[in-house]
């Protein structure tokens, strides 16, 4: 077994599932490096677990808002690359930690078959609390423990299994976003356009931002500065755990 102070993330991986709360979320923190992934060859899933049906900052009627999030979503995926988006379909800003969302999120690992999950951190970021809404508190905890124990005991969730023929799937590493204990950096400034373009897709969300992209920027530039990446390059930051 590898000690966890010689591990290192795998330089490629051949599938990656990201598994985040709303629309926008991937594109935020992560959309930079889903792109640089997706140039290397590594085929990428998202897994939406609601629709952002309670997001928006204008006059859409409620029933339309998740319609238009989804659609949104898959036009950020196609920009960085990504052409499978699963959506959960649970009711945003009421996500519990539940049995029916641990299976949920286990049976579209045994789908997928990724070798590096990538969700947000359970953990509350006290120096950040807007990264800890608590959709993606629940969602980060439901997706560790889909990913252990649940994904890989043929035992947990035995209807997945009997019923639908997925086998169970060890996932070997999980890089959570807005973490307080980031580590590991990745070089996105060579794909940024890539990473705005995915980010305005979400014109619902911030299509009222004129700032945006020098506000994502500016964020960028200081994670880079951070975790020691050279003057003037942009980064995404995670907190990187071997799962194996």
């Amino acid at each position: 077994m590898t000690s966890p102070q010689s591990w290192k993330p795998a330089e490629h991986v051949e599938r990656a599932l990201c598994v985040l709360a709303h629309p926008d979320d991937v594109d935020f923190g992560s959309a930079g490096t889903v792109a640089t992934w997706a140039k290397a060859g590594t085929h990428v899933t998202y897994c939406i677990v609601t629709d952002g049906d309670a997001g928006g900052f204008d006059d859409t009627p409620r029933h339309e808002m998740g319609p238009l999030r989804r659609a949104e979503q898959e036009a950020a995926a196609a920009a960085v690359g990504v052409e499978d988006v699963h959506f959960l379909g649970y009711p945003d800003g009421r996500l519990e930690l539940t049995l029916d969302l641990r299976r949920d999120i286990s049976r579209v690992i045994r789908q997928v078959r990724p070798q590096r999950v990538l969700t947000s951190s359970p953990e509350r970021f006290w120096e950040r609390v807007g990264a800890s809404h608590p959709d993606h508190m629940t969602v980060g905890e439901s997706t560790l423990r889909a990913v252990y124990p649940d994904a890989r005991n043929p035992f947990a969730f035995p209807e997945l299994l009997a019923d639908e023929g997925l086998e169970a799937w060890t996932v070997d590493e999980v890089w959570l976003t807005a973490s307080p204990r980031a580590d590991h950096v990745v070089d996105v400034t060579d794909v940024v356009e890539l990473k705005f373009a995915a980010l305005k897709s979400h014109r619902s969300q911030v299509g009222h931002l004129p700032e945006l992209e020098a506000f994502v920027t500016d964020w960028m530039r200081q994670t880079a500065r951070r975790l020691g990446l050279p003057e003037g390059r942009l980064g995404e930051a995670f907190h990187v755990v071997h799962t194996a």
